[in-house]
């Protein structure tokens, strides 16, 4: 199916629900998303970001930028994380927690404001990677109508590059505390520390990158491609984030892999 009538199906699966909310991280999955129901619901269709320690500033910027750019009504859904269960203790199923506790909060504000459903953004791909987070979207009944459609991440991003989204080539992106390993103690300070480490590295021309914590320890990963400019530029990062308070910086030479900490 090409994608446009990928797209033709994902308006007609947004038009059959009358109203709709959707879970918005600002990341190229859900951005097609608020794009789909802003063009086939109006008024009748609702984005819902979580504000939340583990959500990075940039990500919350781009969230506000798209929100307005598709005139979909945007609001913020505040979350403490120290209501979360377990987050801080960092266990292997955090996410899980954690989705629960973000997702019964979008759902209570969309219920709220008289556009239920609630959908989320998950593709196929998600299915092959060890996502906890998973099963407290289907225990909740929040709709994924990218699965419902059998669109992966390939096909997402043909479709924003079809509509000229912003978000068409934007790498992806998890959420702060999945750089700590896993029984790793979470603190905010951290996710600051790495939320701000990771932006100094998009400074220094890398945008696909995680800066994983361990300790005094910051390890980067970074595509393979882009590991000869980071070698050329090995002082300027290890500068930039021994300033934020890593003793030591390494570059992981098996390069970046998303959710590479489930290998632990």
């Amino acid at each position: 199916m090409s994608p446009a009538a990928q797209y033709e199906a994902l308006l007609a699966w947004c038009r059959g629900k009358g109203r709709l909310s959707v879970a918005f991280s600002g990341g190229a999955d859900s951005s097609l998303l608020i794009r789909a129901a802003s063009e086939a619901l109006g008024e009748n269709a609702l984005a819902l970001t979580a504000r939340a320690a583990m959500l990075a500033r940039r990500e919350a910027e781009d969230a506000v930028r798209f929100a307005q750019d598709c005139g979909i009504k945007h609001e913020w859904v505040e979350l403490d994380v120290a209501a979360v269960p377990h987050f801080f203790e960092n266990p292997r199923d955090r996410c899980y927690h954690c989705k629960m506790a973000i997702m019964s909060a979008l759902l209570a504000r969309a219920e709220a404001c008289d556009r239920l459903p609630l959908c989320e953004g998950s593709n196929l791909d998600d299915l092959g990677d060890v996502r906890p987070g998973r099963r407290a979207i289907e225990e909740l009944g929040v709709a994924s109508p990218f699965l419902d459609l059998g669109i992966g991440k390939a096909e997402i991003h043909a479709i924003a590059r079809l509509l000229a989204l912003p978000s068409a080539d934007k790498p992806s992106f998890a959420c702060l505390a999945s750089r700590v390993p896993y029984d790793t103690p979470i603190t905010i300070a951290m996710l600051r520390q790495i939320d701000e480490a990771e932006d100094a590295l998009l400074a220094l021309g890398f945008a696909q990158r995680r800066v994983r914590h361990h300790g005094s320890i910051a390890r980067i990963e970074l595509p393979e491609a882009d590991m000869p400019h980071a070698l050329a530029h090995a002082k300027a990062i290890e500068s930039a984030l021994q300033d934020l308070g890593f003793a030591y910086v390494c570059l992981d030479l098996g390069g970046f892999v998303t959710g590479k900490l489930n290998r632990s």
